[in-house]
Protein backbone atom coordinates (compact mmCIF):
# COMPACT_ATOMS: atom_id res chain seq x y z
CA UNK A 1 0.00 0.00 0.00
CA UNK A 2 1.14 3.57 -0.62
CA UNK A 3 2.95 5.22 2.28
CA UNK A 4 1.45 8.65 2.77
CA UNK A 5 4.29 9.67 5.09
CA UNK A 6 6.74 9.89 2.17
CA UNK A 7 5.01 12.69 0.19
CA UNK A 8 3.92 14.30 3.46
CA UNK A 9 7.58 14.55 4.50
CA UNK A 10 8.27 16.19 1.14
CA UNK A 11 5.43 18.66 1.67
CA UNK A 12 6.74 19.52 5.13
CA UNK A 13 10.29 20.00 3.87
CA UNK A 14 9.28 22.11 0.88
CA UNK A 15 6.98 24.16 3.11
CA UNK A 16 10.00 24.96 5.26
CA UNK A 17 11.94 25.91 2.13
CA UNK A 18 9.14 28.21 0.96
CA UNK A 19 9.06 29.86 4.40
CA UNK A 20 12.85 30.36 4.37
CA UNK A 21 12.72 31.89 0.88
CA UNK A 22 9.87 34.17 1.95
CA UNK A 23 11.91 35.25 4.99
CA UNK A 24 14.89 36.03 2.75
CA UNK A 25 12.73 38.12 0.44
CA UNK A 26 11.16 39.91 3.40
CA UNK A 27 14.65 40.85 4.63
CA UNK A 28 16.16 41.90 1.32
CA UNK A 29 16.40 45.48 2.66
CA UNK A 30 17.43 44.58 6.23
CA UNK A 31 20.85 46.02 7.10
CA UNK A 32 23.44 43.28 7.64
CA UNK A 33 20.99 40.42 7.00
CA UNK A 34 22.51 37.15 5.79
CA UNK A 35 20.65 34.88 3.37
CA UNK A 36 19.46 31.46 4.60
CA UNK A 37 19.53 28.36 2.43
CA UNK A 38 17.57 25.16 3.00
CA UNK A 39 19.34 21.87 2.33
CA UNK A 40 17.50 18.54 2.37
CA UNK A 41 18.53 15.03 3.34
CA UNK A 42 16.81 11.71 2.91
CA UNK A 43 15.21 9.81 5.79
CA UNK A 44 15.75 6.24 7.01
CA UNK A 45 15.44 3.28 4.63
CA UNK A 46 13.46 0.08 4.88
CA UNK A 47 15.27 -3.06 3.75
CA UNK A 48 13.02 -5.11 1.49
CA UNK A 49 15.50 -7.83 0.77
CA UNK A 50 18.53 -8.45 -1.42
CA UNK A 51 19.22 -9.20 -5.04
CA UNK A 52 20.77 -12.39 -6.26
CA UNK A 53 24.11 -10.60 -6.12
CA UNK A 54 23.49 -9.75 -2.48
CA UNK A 55 22.84 -6.09 -3.10
CA UNK A 56 20.31 -4.58 -0.67
CA UNK A 57 16.84 -3.62 -1.87
CA UNK A 58 15.80 -0.51 0.08
CA UNK A 59 12.84 1.82 0.16
CA UNK A 60 13.35 5.40 1.34
CA UNK A 61 11.17 6.99 3.98
CA UNK A 62 11.04 10.48 2.48
CA UNK A 63 12.91 13.73 2.97
CA UNK A 64 13.73 16.11 5.79
CA UNK A 65 15.43 19.48 6.26
CA UNK A 66 19.05 18.52 6.84
CA UNK A 67 20.45 21.99 7.52
CA UNK A 68 19.70 25.69 7.06
CA UNK A 69 23.10 27.39 6.76
CA UNK A 70 23.46 31.15 6.70
CA UNK A 71 25.34 32.57 3.75
CA UNK A 72 27.96 34.86 5.31
CA UNK A 73 29.06 36.30 1.99
CA UNK A 74 29.85 40.01 1.83
CA UNK A 75 26.87 42.28 1.30
CA UNK A 76 27.14 45.46 -0.74
CA UNK A 77 28.51 48.46 1.17
CA UNK A 78 26.48 51.65 0.74
CA UNK A 79 27.79 55.05 1.79
CA UNK A 80 25.41 56.98 4.04
CA UNK A 81 27.53 59.86 5.31
CA UNK A 82 26.21 59.25 8.84
CA UNK A 83 29.23 59.17 11.20
CA UNK A 84 27.69 56.52 13.48
CA UNK A 85 27.10 54.08 10.59
CA UNK A 86 29.76 51.38 10.20
CA UNK A 87 30.11 48.55 7.69
CA UNK A 88 32.28 45.46 8.08
CA UNK A 89 34.28 44.58 4.99
CA UNK A 90 35.33 40.98 5.44
CA UNK A 91 34.86 38.59 8.35
CA UNK A 92 33.70 39.46 11.82
CA UNK A 93 30.82 40.72 13.94
CA UNK A 94 30.26 43.73 16.15
CA UNK A 95 30.08 42.76 19.82
CA UNK A 96 27.05 44.29 21.55
CA UNK A 97 25.63 44.04 25.06
CA UNK A 98 22.31 44.64 26.79
CA UNK A 99 21.28 43.68 30.34
CA UNK A 100 24.54 41.79 30.77
CA UNK A 101 23.96 39.59 27.68
CA UNK A 102 26.52 39.78 24.88
CA UNK A 103 25.46 39.11 21.32
CA UNK A 104 26.87 39.80 17.87
CA UNK A 105 25.69 41.50 14.71
CA UNK A 106 26.75 42.58 11.23
CA UNK A 107 24.34 45.52 11.22
CA UNK A 108 26.23 48.75 11.82
CA UNK A 109 23.34 51.22 11.84
CA UNK A 110 24.38 52.69 15.20
CA UNK A 111 23.41 55.89 16.99
CA UNK A 112 24.29 57.76 20.20
CA UNK A 113 21.81 57.46 23.08
CA UNK A 114 20.94 59.97 25.78
CA UNK A 115 23.90 58.80 27.89
CA UNK A 116 26.31 59.34 24.98
CA UNK A 117 26.88 55.61 24.40
CA UNK A 118 27.17 54.15 20.90
CA UNK A 119 24.17 51.81 20.58
CA UNK A 120 22.38 49.63 18.03
CA UNK A 121 18.94 50.41 16.66
CA UNK A 122 17.35 48.42 19.50
CA UNK A 123 19.46 50.00 22.26
CA UNK A 124 22.27 47.49 22.72
CA UNK A 125 25.61 49.07 23.61
CA UNK A 126 28.45 48.61 21.13
CA UNK A 127 31.57 47.17 22.75
CA UNK A 128 35.18 48.11 22.17
CA UNK A 129 38.17 49.67 23.86
CA UNK A 130 37.49 53.14 25.34
CA UNK A 131 40.35 55.63 25.16
CA UNK A 132 41.83 57.25 28.26
CA UNK A 133 43.26 60.71 27.61
CA UNK A 134 43.28 59.96 23.89
CA UNK A 135 45.13 56.63 24.24
CA UNK A 136 43.49 53.29 23.40
CA UNK A 137 44.61 50.22 25.36
CA UNK A 138 43.50 47.10 23.49
CA UNK A 139 44.72 44.95 26.37
CA UNK A 140 41.80 46.00 28.56
CA UNK A 141 38.44 44.24 28.80
CA UNK A 142 35.70 45.11 26.35
CA UNK A 143 33.50 47.99 27.50
CA UNK A 144 30.72 50.17 26.05
CA UNK A 145 31.96 53.02 23.87
CA UNK A 146 30.95 56.49 25.05
CA UNK A 147 31.48 59.33 22.61
CA UNK A 148 28.61 61.76 22.78
CA UNK A 149 28.46 65.54 22.84
CA UNK A 150 29.44 65.62 26.54
CA UNK A 151 32.96 64.36 25.81
CA UNK A 152 35.54 66.99 26.79
CA UNK A 153 39.00 67.61 25.37
CA UNK A 154 41.19 68.86 28.27
CA UNK A 155 43.20 72.06 27.84
CA UNK A 156 46.80 71.87 26.71
CA UNK A 157 49.32 74.37 28.04
CA UNK A 158 51.47 76.08 25.42
CA UNK A 159 55.00 74.69 25.27
CA UNK A 160 56.27 76.20 22.00
CA UNK A 161 55.58 79.43 20.12
CA UNK A 162 56.80 80.65 16.76
CA UNK A 163 56.32 83.80 14.72
CA UNK A 164 57.48 84.42 11.17
CA UNK A 165 58.45 88.06 11.28
CA UNK A 166 60.42 90.53 9.19
CA UNK A 167 61.97 93.56 10.87
CA UNK A 168 62.40 96.64 8.65
CA UNK A 169 66.11 97.03 7.92
CA UNK A 170 65.50 100.68 6.96
CA UNK A 171 63.87 101.55 10.29
CA UNK A 172 65.52 104.28 12.33
CA UNK A 173 67.31 103.51 15.56
CA UNK A 174 64.72 103.68 18.32
CA UNK A 175 61.85 102.45 16.18
CA UNK A 176 59.77 99.66 17.71
CA UNK A 177 57.52 96.93 16.39
CA UNK A 178 55.32 94.52 18.34
CA UNK A 179 53.21 91.50 17.47
CA UNK A 180 50.72 89.61 19.70
CA UNK A 181 50.07 85.88 20.05
CA UNK A 182 47.50 84.10 22.22
CA UNK A 183 48.85 81.29 24.40
CA UNK A 184 47.12 78.98 26.88
CA UNK A 185 47.92 77.93 30.43
CA UNK A 186 47.18 74.59 32.13
CA UNK A 187 43.58 75.66 32.86
CA UNK A 188 42.95 76.54 29.22
CA UNK A 189 42.86 80.29 29.96
CA UNK A 190 44.13 82.47 27.13
CA UNK A 191 46.89 85.04 27.67
CA UNK A 192 48.12 87.60 25.14
CA UNK A 193 51.84 87.15 24.60
CA UNK A 194 53.48 90.21 23.09
CA UNK A 195 56.80 90.24 21.22
CA UNK A 196 58.31 93.74 21.19
CA UNK A 197 61.31 94.64 19.03
CA UNK A 198 63.33 97.86 19.41
CA UNK A 199 66.07 98.78 16.92
CA UNK A 200 69.24 99.78 18.77
CA UNK A 201 71.76 99.84 15.89
CA UNK A 202 72.23 98.69 12.34
CA UNK A 203 71.37 94.97 12.14
CA UNK A 204 70.67 94.92 15.88
CA UNK A 205 67.34 94.77 17.71
CA UNK A 206 66.48 94.28 21.34
CA UNK A 207 63.44 92.13 22.06
CA UNK A 208 61.16 91.40 24.99
CA UNK A 209 58.50 88.74 25.48
CA UNK A 210 55.72 89.74 27.87
CA UNK A 211 52.16 89.10 29.02
CA UNK A 212 49.90 91.60 30.83
CA UNK A 213 51.16 92.24 34.36
CA UNK A 214 47.60 91.77 35.62
CA UNK A 215 47.80 88.11 34.57
CA UNK A 216 50.48 87.54 37.22
CA UNK A 217 50.34 87.63 41.00
CA UNK A 218 52.89 89.77 42.93
CA UNK A 219 55.91 87.83 44.18
CA UNK A 220 57.42 87.90 47.64
CA UNK A 221 61.13 88.84 47.43
CA UNK A 222 63.61 86.09 48.34
CA UNK A 223 64.73 88.05 51.38
CA UNK A 224 61.14 88.54 52.52
CA UNK A 225 59.05 91.65 52.70
CA UNK A 226 55.97 92.94 50.93
CA UNK A 227 54.98 91.27 47.63
CA UNK A 228 56.26 93.04 44.55
CA UNK A 229 54.14 93.31 41.41
CA UNK A 230 55.54 91.54 38.37
CA UNK A 231 56.23 93.56 35.23
CA UNK A 232 54.94 90.86 32.90
CA UNK A 233 58.23 90.71 30.96
CA UNK A 234 59.08 87.01 30.69
CA UNK A 235 62.23 87.18 28.58
CA UNK A 236 64.42 89.74 26.83
CA UNK A 237 67.58 89.79 24.75
CA UNK A 238 69.19 90.93 21.51
CA UNK A 239 68.77 89.83 17.89
CA UNK A 240 71.59 90.44 15.42
CA UNK A 241 71.54 90.01 11.65
CA UNK A 242 74.19 89.80 8.94
CA UNK A 243 74.43 92.03 5.87
CA UNK A 244 71.94 89.83 4.03
CA UNK A 245 69.29 90.13 6.73
CA UNK A 246 69.82 86.63 8.10
CA UNK A 247 69.57 86.05 11.85
CA UNK A 248 72.98 85.29 13.32
CA UNK A 249 72.27 85.53 17.05
CA UNK A 250 70.75 83.81 18.91
CA UNK A 251 71.86 80.80 16.94
CA UNK A 252 69.33 78.52 18.67
CA UNK A 253 65.78 78.59 19.94
CA UNK A 254 65.07 80.55 23.11
CA UNK A 255 64.05 78.04 25.77
CA UNK A 256 62.95 78.18 29.40
CA UNK A 257 60.65 81.19 29.10
CA UNK A 258 58.56 81.01 32.30
CA UNK A 259 55.43 82.72 33.58
CA UNK A 260 55.32 82.32 37.36
CA UNK A 261 52.37 82.62 39.74
CA UNK A 262 49.54 83.09 37.27
CA UNK A 263 46.63 85.07 38.71
CA UNK A 264 44.04 82.50 37.54
CA UNK A 265 45.68 79.77 39.65
CA UNK A 266 47.09 77.77 36.74
CA UNK A 267 50.41 75.99 37.00
CA UNK A 268 53.54 77.93 36.09
CA UNK A 269 54.07 78.06 32.34
CA UNK A 270 57.35 77.20 30.66
CA UNK A 271 57.65 77.42 26.90
CA UNK A 272 60.18 77.84 24.10
CA UNK A 273 60.34 80.48 21.37
CA UNK A 274 61.31 78.71 18.14
CA UNK A 275 63.50 81.10 16.16
CA UNK A 276 64.40 78.34 13.74
CA UNK A 277 62.34 76.13 11.46
CA UNK A 278 64.77 73.24 11.39
CA UNK A 279 67.96 75.14 10.67
CA UNK A 280 66.33 78.07 8.87
CA UNK A 281 65.67 81.24 10.91
CA UNK A 282 62.08 82.50 10.80
CA UNK A 283 63.05 86.03 11.89
CA UNK A 284 64.53 88.16 9.09
CA UNK A 285 65.61 91.77 8.63
CA UNK A 286 65.21 93.23 5.14
CA UNK A 287 63.94 96.58 3.90
CA UNK A 288 60.15 96.67 4.04
CA UNK A 289 57.47 97.19 6.61
CA UNK A 290 57.95 95.28 9.82
CA UNK A 291 55.29 92.60 9.81
CA UNK A 292 54.40 89.12 11.02
CA UNK A 293 53.19 86.73 8.32
CA UNK A 294 52.21 83.89 10.63
CA UNK A 295 52.10 83.07 14.32
CA UNK A 296 51.53 79.68 15.90
CA UNK A 297 51.63 77.90 19.21
CA UNK A 298 50.72 74.38 20.36
CA UNK A 299 48.39 75.08 23.31
CA UNK A 300 44.62 75.00 23.39
CA UNK A 301 41.65 75.68 25.63
CA UNK A 302 39.28 72.90 26.63
CA UNK A 303 36.82 71.81 23.96
CA UNK A 304 33.66 69.81 23.49
CA UNK A 305 33.13 67.08 20.92
CA UNK A 306 31.71 68.40 17.66
CA UNK A 307 32.20 65.46 15.31
CA UNK A 308 33.87 62.07 15.01
CA UNK A 309 34.90 59.56 12.37
CA UNK A 310 35.47 55.80 12.49
CA UNK A 311 38.58 54.58 10.70
CA UNK A 312 39.22 51.28 8.93
CA UNK A 313 40.91 49.86 12.04
CA UNK A 314 37.93 50.83 14.20
CA UNK A 315 39.56 53.84 15.86
CA UNK A 316 37.01 56.54 16.65
CA UNK A 317 38.66 59.95 16.25
CA UNK A 318 36.86 62.92 17.75
CA UNK A 319 37.09 66.52 16.57
CA UNK A 320 36.68 69.12 19.29
CA UNK A 321 35.60 72.75 19.35
CA UNK A 322 39.12 73.83 20.33
CA UNK A 323 40.50 72.53 17.04
CA UNK A 324 42.12 69.41 18.47
CA UNK A 325 41.52 65.76 17.62
CA UNK A 326 41.85 62.74 19.87
CA UNK A 327 41.03 59.05 19.91
CA UNK A 328 37.77 58.30 21.74
CA UNK A 329 38.00 54.54 21.53
CA UNK A 330 38.26 51.63 19.14
CA UNK A 331 35.49 49.35 17.92
CA UNK A 332 36.16 45.64 18.48
CA UNK A 333 35.23 42.78 16.17
CA UNK A 334 34.51 39.16 17.07
CA UNK A 335 35.16 36.07 15.01
CA UNK A 336 34.21 32.41 15.50
CA UNK A 337 35.69 29.06 14.56
CA UNK A 338 32.31 27.97 13.16
CA UNK A 339 30.04 30.85 12.19
CA UNK A 340 27.34 28.35 11.10
CA UNK A 341 27.01 27.39 14.76
CA UNK A 342 25.76 30.85 15.73
CA UNK A 343 22.16 31.13 16.93
CA UNK A 344 19.94 33.75 15.29
CA UNK A 345 17.90 35.66 17.87
CA UNK A 346 16.26 38.36 15.74
CA UNK A 347 17.13 42.00 15.08
CA UNK A 348 20.01 40.61 12.92
CA UNK A 349 21.69 39.49 16.16
CA UNK A 350 23.46 36.22 16.89
CA UNK A 351 24.52 34.49 20.08
CA UNK A 352 27.39 32.07 20.55
CA UNK A 353 26.72 28.37 21.08
CA UNK A 354 28.81 25.29 21.81
CA UNK A 355 28.81 24.63 18.06
CA UNK A 356 30.16 28.08 17.17
CA UNK A 357 32.80 28.13 19.86
CA UNK A 358 33.74 31.15 21.93
CA UNK A 359 34.22 34.52 20.31
CA UNK A 360 37.76 35.54 19.40
CA UNK A 361 37.91 39.29 20.04
CA UNK A 362 40.31 41.66 18.31
CA UNK A 363 40.60 44.96 16.52
CA UNK A 364 39.51 45.25 12.87
CA UNK A 365 42.11 43.79 10.54
CA UNK A 366 43.46 41.34 13.15
CA UNK A 367 42.53 37.84 14.33
CA UNK A 368 41.05 37.01 10.93
CA UNK A 369 38.59 39.90 10.96
CA UNK A 370 37.92 42.41 8.20
CA UNK A 371 38.21 46.17 8.22
CA UNK A 372 35.57 48.84 8.79
CA UNK A 373 34.09 51.53 6.56
CA UNK A 374 32.83 54.50 8.54
CA UNK A 375 29.79 56.40 7.30
CA UNK A 376 28.54 53.31 5.44
CA UNK A 377 26.31 50.28 5.92
CA UNK A 378 26.50 46.67 4.76
CA UNK A 379 23.31 45.82 2.93
CA UNK A 380 21.51 42.47 2.92
CA UNK A 381 23.21 39.85 0.73
CA UNK A 382 19.86 38.44 -0.48
CA UNK A 383 19.84 38.13 -4.28
CA UNK A 384 16.25 38.53 -5.44
CA UNK A 385 16.76 36.71 -8.77
CA UNK A 386 18.24 33.69 -6.99
CA UNK A 387 15.41 33.67 -4.47
CA UNK A 388 12.78 33.79 -7.24
CA UNK A 389 14.46 30.83 -8.95
CA UNK A 390 14.53 28.94 -5.64
CA UNK A 391 10.88 29.88 -5.13
CA UNK A 392 9.90 28.29 -8.45
CA UNK A 393 11.85 25.10 -7.68
CA UNK A 394 10.32 24.81 -4.20
CA UNK A 395 6.82 25.48 -5.57
CA UNK A 396 7.18 22.77 -8.21
CA UNK A 397 8.50 20.32 -5.64
CA UNK A 398 5.63 21.12 -3.28
CA UNK A 399 3.09 20.57 -6.09
CA UNK A 400 4.78 17.29 -7.05
CA UNK A 401 4.54 16.00 -3.50
CA UNK A 402 0.94 17.16 -3.31
CA UNK A 403 0.27 15.24 -6.54
CA UNK A 404 1.80 12.14 -4.96
CA UNK A 405 -0.59 12.50 -2.02
CA UNK A 406 -3.63 12.73 -4.32
CA UNK A 407 -2.33 9.78 -6.35
CA UNK A 408 -1.93 7.70 -3.21
CA UNK A 409 -5.41 8.76 -2.16
CA UNK A 410 -6.84 7.59 -5.50
CA UNK A 411 -5.04 4.27 -5.19
CA UNK A 412 -6.34 3.87 -1.65
CA UNK A 413 -9.92 4.65 -2.78
CA UNK A 414 -9.64 2.17 -5.67
CA UNK A 415 -8.35 -0.47 -3.30
CA UNK A 416 -11.21 0.08 -0.92
CA UNK A 417 -13.72 -0.10 -3.75
CA UNK A 418 -12.31 -3.47 -4.78
CA UNK A 419 -13.22 -4.98 -1.46
CA UNK A 420 -16.39 -7.15 -1.55
CA UNK A 421 -19.43 -5.79 0.21
CA UNK A 422 -20.27 -7.53 3.43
Amino acid sequence: MPNFSIPLSGLTSESTALSAIANNLANQNTTGYKDTQVQFSDLFYQNLGTTGAGDPIQLGGGAQVGSMPSMFTQGSVSSTGVPTDVAIQGNGFFAIRQNGVTSYTRAGDFSVDQSNFLVTADGQQVLGYPAVNGVVNTGQALAPLQLGAGTISPPVATSTVQIQTNLDASAAVGDTFSTPLNIYDSLGVSHTLTFTFNKTAANTWNYSVSIPATDLNPLVPKGGGAPVAQTGILNSGTLTFDGNGNLTSPAANVTGITATSLADGASNMTFAWDLLNGTTPVITQVAGSSSTSSAQQNGSSSGTLTDFTIGSNGTITGSFSNGTTAALGQVALANFANVQGLQRVGNTNYTATLASGQAVIGTPGTAGTGTLAGGALELSNVDISTEFANLIVAQNAFEANAKAVTTFDTIMSDTINMMPAT
